[in-house]
């Protein structure tokens, strides 16, 4: 009898449930071709219902909630559609919902607006940007293509704080942590398909860091199937384009497969001599044993060769504007760039995809090899050929020791403005003139790294229950990078002597002495890095609250191997270094609390340590083994706060951040006149704190069907937070461990930089937009752009006690107070920027086949502006800094990186 009862309380409480169940369903559709669409992301916002279409368009949400809601309706390559939605009947029947076809979405290809000369050393095709594209976000969005322009880092961060993945497998080198957007660039069409997660979010991929993750996934079977082709114009970085990409339908093989081509060219980019030539090519193939089972194969190869520009000083820009570039000149009648990068690191892939009950595994293989090289010219025992090198310029004459000579700077500045650009003529002749021995006087060389690296990853999900979710990663790289310089052209000599000109010795002791065209000189090693990253996410996310906690652990070894035996560093120059092991953790965590349908509140913290960069580890790897002594690990600390707003024509975030980085270590390399003496070094900086907080705010209002209304607001304070020790190292010393010797070393104790201003682009941006989207398939948006607080990267060396000495008497200037060096020292923000941009475009459907045109024109009133710039460390003491800026012409002062005027990208696509 009881069990009786039970089963009949089991089957009436079931009845209850059920009653209480609502179903919403309808169908979508395309508005231009009434097609439907499939596989399109349904969702609920602000709780975890979410289903997608069926091949037909059609589906349907089951749930228990009431009240009001945003439903959204998300597919690839269309705009986001949002519905007010009223949960209160047991069906909601929605229908027929038709959504738009985003033809803005071309605007990602124009996304790439910086000169290399623009962004720092590595960090190419639009450093921490580029991760941007994949997310909807209202402020990212503004930051990558309008606060982009300005060299913007989002929270102050680099793109070292962001990881890039393909198929899960991590992208961001291991020399620097960068993700190298040349090695797949052109492949907008095929690359598309992405997943972002913002900051300290969790992430079902990896750990992340601090700008968040963004994998990349090439399954032909995520593309929409068809052929596309587009043709660009444009006065920017590449002056054309033309790209192509066809999807194959899965066959009654159940094989799919992708196929991409691209070519960007330009004789020169808006920058003058910038020369610009890239290809690329990309194949993926993808085969399913069944629906749970997948096995894809990717190909992609990039060749990216295209020329660099300098920062110029104040004088510079006066005499010949901002689109100077003093590295290019003509030779038979061309363009001749001698700062070249050339860049072609070829990636094959194999993934596996399965799922296996509620457990989805993705493992794949990754190989990367090739070569990235940068060109210069060489000078030995003779003066420096670039045009804007000091002596030949007019303040050289004017800051003169012995007397300002007015005659003199003003036959410089007609001698500069009558050949302004590098003289190739010149070189040759120069070398022609040591035609009795052949020895060359100067060289065009190229510093190379050749890379081989095999990747090794295993991604875990699991899913017990519609509560909880386990993310689990196993990952494993091996790196060789050879790193050489190699003789690209003698100009006309018929050898290279590899000797270092300044103390009159050998580069390589075991080698020849004469080196010929493609020989290797001057230095030649190789860094072999080792990690294993093992990661652990678990996730819990209930009808008002989510909450998750993440851990890692990466084990990380660098060593060197010296093939020359330099003769400066007999005992530690060449053979295997000591192997530099670190051993790190990290862990985070978020709680998400949903104050209704519409609203909710997260916040989430971080604790990292990582290991510093190898190429902040060995203070001069081109010569010797020597590494930084005492090493530390860096440690950050993180948090942030956020607030999201969902109704039904107001979408908005509202972000405050503090990251503390503490314990970091930097190496530069240049030339400097110091109060302990003059010479080329190379200055070591430990145990530097930096602190970047701040607040962003992103919010669109739909004023009408047709007209939205948009505003980006970044306020940071992204400073230096300690005052470190600095140690500069001179290349004369010789020692037999890898701990550099006193003897080569001067240790010039603490640097006062704490308070200084961080180079990290605008620390303030604020843009209004305005958009109008017409029935009939176009649109235009305007965009204005404020951006102030944009500080250089100060000269570290000039804020230690050695500033105040004399180098002749190793005593103290008489006026070098502290109070007159706060003075001299001060840092001052670039001008304040305002921007315009505007965009625009409109699609056709033709018989089956979509067309689009899309346009836009940045910087509409051609203002002048700077990017970035940095304190020259040549003034290294008091006495010479005073002196040469008495005359405000400073032969040594900020040099400095120019914006873009006007500029306009064009682009006509079909796709069918």
């Amino acid at each position: 009898m009881r069990y009786n009862q039970c089963i009949f309380a089991i089957l009436l409480f079931s009845q209850i449930l059920n009653g209480q169940q609502i179903s919403i369903n309808g169908s979508i559709w395309d508005a231009q071709s009434l097609m439907e669409i499939s596989f399109a992301a349904i969702e609920i916002e602000g709780t975890s219902l979410k289903v997608n279409t069926d091949k037909k368009g059609r589906f349907e949400i089951i749930t228990t909630l009431k009240g009001e809601f945003i439903l959204s309706v998300k597919a690839k390559e269309y705009r986001v559609k949002r519905l007010p939605i009223d949960i209160s009947i047991n069906e909601l029947k929605l229908g027929r919902i038709l959504i738009e076809k985003d033809i803005s979405i071309d605007q990602n290809d124009i996304l790439i607006t910086l000169n290399d000369s623009q962004i720092s050393d590595g960090e190419l095709e639009g450093g921490s940007l580029g991760m941007l594209t994949a997310t909807r976000d209202i402020f990212l969005n503004r930051a990558a293509f309008d606060f982009g322009q300005v060299f913007f880092k989002v929270r102050g961060y680099d793109s070292r704080n962001g990881n890039v993945l393909i198929n899960g497998v991590l992208m961001n080198k291991l020399r620097d942590g960068r993700p190298q957007w040349n090695n797949w660039g052109g492949l907008n069409d095929v690359l598309r398909n992405q997943d972002f997660y913002l900051g300290l979010q969790a992430s079902p991929y990896r750990f992340g860091g601090l700008l968040g993750v963004t994998n990349i996934d090439t399954r032909p079977s995520g593309l929409r199937p068809g052929f596309r082709f587009s043709g660009s114009f444009s006065n920017r970085t590449y002056s054309g384009r033309i790209m192509a990409s066809y999807t194959s339908k899965r066959n009654k093989s159940n094989f799919a497969y992708s196929l991409a081509a691209s070519r960007r060219w330009a004789k020169e980019g808006f920058i003058n001599g910038t020369l610009y030539d890239a290809f690329s090519i990309y194949a993926a193939l993808e085969y399913q044993f069944n629906t749970n089972n997948n096995l894809l194969f990717t190909g992609i190869l990039s060749s990216n060769r295209r020329g660099s520009s300098s920062a110029i000083t104040e004088e510079v820009y006066q005499l010949a504007g901002n689109r100077y570039n003093p590295y290019w000149g003509f030779q038979n009648g061309n363009y001749r760039n001698s700062r070249e990068r050339k860049i072609m690191e070829p990636i094959i892939m194999l993934n596996y995809f399965g799922k296996y009950g509620k457990l989805v595994i993705n493992t794949g293989l990754s190989y990367q090899f090739g070569n990235f090289s940068k060109s210069r010219i060489g000078y030995f025992n003779a003066p420096n050929p670039e045009p804007t090198y000091y002596r030949y310029l007019p303040s050289f004459y004017i800051n003169s020791p012995i007397g300002a000579n007015f005659l003199n700077a003003d036959l410089a500045k007609k001698a500069f403005l009558l050949k302004p650009q590098l003289d190739w003529e010149n070189l040759y002749s120069a070398n022609s003139i040591n035609s009795a021995n052949g020895m060359a006087t100067y060289v065009l060389y190229d510093d190379t790294i050749k890379d081989e690296q095999l990747t090794l990853n295993t991604n875990f999900n699991i899913k017990p229950n519609e509560v909880i979710s386990i993310d689990m990663n196993l990952s494993f790289r091996n790196t060789n990078s050879n790193n050489f310089a190699k003789i690209n052209d003698l100009l006309g000599a018929d050898y290279h002597a590899d000797i270092d000109p300044f103390s009159n010795t050998r580069n390589n002791v075991n080698g020849q002495l004469e080196k010929g065209k493609g020989d290797i000189f001057n230095y030649n090693y190789t860094f072999n890095y080792q990690e294993f990253d093992v990661f652990a996410q678990m996730s819990i996310v209930k009808s008002n609250w989510n909450f998750f906690v993440a851990a890692n652990h990466t084990n990380l070894r660098y060593q060197r191997n010296g093939y020359f035996l330099n003769e400066r560093f007999p005992e530690n120059s060449m053979g295997k270094s000591n192997p530099v092991q670190f051993s790190n953790y990290a862990i985070k965590g978020g709680f998400t609390y949903k104050l209704n349908g519409r609203q909710w509140i997260s916040t989430n913290g971080m604790l990292l340590n990582r290991a510093p960069l190898v190429v902040n580890t060995f203070i001069n790897p081109r010569e010797n083994n020597a590494i930084v002594p005492n090493l530390n690990n860096e440690k950050i600390t993180s948090v942030d706060i956020n607030y999201f707003t969902r109704f039904p024509n107001i979408i908005g975030r509202l972000t405050c951040f503090y990251t503390r980085f503490q314990k970091l270590t930097d190496i530069n390399f240049f030339f400097v006149n110091a109060g302990v003496g003059s010479d080329f070094v190379q200055e070591v900086i430990t145990n530097l704190d930096k602190l970047n907080m701040g607040i962003e705010l992103g919010l669109s209002y739909q004023l009408s069907s047709s007209v939205n209304l948009s505003a980006a607001f970044a306020l940071g304070k992204f400073i230096f937070a300690s005052d470190p020790n600095l140690a500069i190292n001179f290349d004369t010393s010789e020692n037999s461990e890898d701990i550099i010797s006193i003897e080569g070393t001067k240790d010039l104790g603490i640097a006062e930089i704490k308070n200084y201003k961080l180079p990290t682009g605008p620390q303030t941006a604020l843009s209004l937009g305005v958009d109008y989207r017409d029935p009939k398939y176009w649109w235009i948006s305007a965009k204005i752009n404020y951006l102030s607080d944009n500080y250089t990267s100060i000269s570290t060396i000039r804020r230690t006690q050695s500033f105040y000495l004399n180098p002749d008497t190793a005593q103290p200037f008489d006026n070098a107070t502290p109070a007159n060096v706060a003075r001299i020292l001060k840092q001052n923000p670039m001008d304040d920027i305002y921007l315009l941009n505007l965009v625009g475009g409109k699609s056709w459907l033709l018989n089956g086949k979509y067309l689009s045109v899309f346009v836009s024109i940045n910087n509409v009133f051609d203002t002048d502006f700077r990017t970035g710039g940095y304190e020259q460390n040549r003034n290294g003491n008091y006495g010479q800094f005073v002196k040469d800026n008495l005359s405000g012409s400073p032969s040594f002062g900020p040099k400095y990186w120019f914006g873009y005027g006007r500029t306009y990208f064009l682009n006509l696509a079909i796709s069918f």
